[in-house]
């Protein structure tokens, strides 16, 4: 149930979020060609995670889904949480990522040191949460893991 509530905010307010808050602009490419990257980059591990999941992509939520990749995040609505606390611990700072971490510490208590380990993993990380992934889609994960400590 409370992952159906949790599910449910998110859903009510990604769209207000996509039109007021991300100012960025929309990568326009599909999962379909994100699969014709180099096997090893982050434009295929991208498709790859979108296939897999059976997502598609986000308007200028893009990064959300690159974090996913990089970071080895699962897709449950307590990883999403724990990606938010990753990003926290990694100097990301917003209202909405404010409100991911008080709703989901509030609905998910049980779950403390597991967004404890998150943000420590964050915070050991080097900052990365505000590159300009769309033009670093050519890149080998594994590179961009190593150089960032993720």
């Amino acid at each position: 149930m409370r992952d159906f509530l949790i599910e449910k905010l998110y859903e009510c307010s990604k769209k207000p979020y996509q039109k007021y808050f991300k100012k960025n602009e929309p990568w326009n490419i599909d999962k379909f060609k994100l699969m014709n990257y180099p096997e090893e980059s982050l434009g295929f591990g991208l498709g790859n995670f979108l296939f897999k999941n059976h997502f598609d992509i986000q308007e200028k939520l893009e990064d959300h889904d690159i974090i996913h990749v990089l970071t080895n995040t699962g897709v449950s609505v307590y990883e999403e949480i724990g990606m938010q606390y990753y990003l926290f611990g990694n100097g990301k700072r917003s209202l909405y990522l404010y409100m991911v971490i008080l709703t989901g510490t509030i609905f998910y208590p049980k779950r403390i040191n597991y967004f404890i380990l998150q943000y420590k993993r964050g915070k050991n990380a080097f900052q990365f949460h505000y590159l300009d992934f769309s033009k670093m889609l050519l890149i080998p994960i594994q590179t961009i893991q190593q150089t960032f400590k993720i």
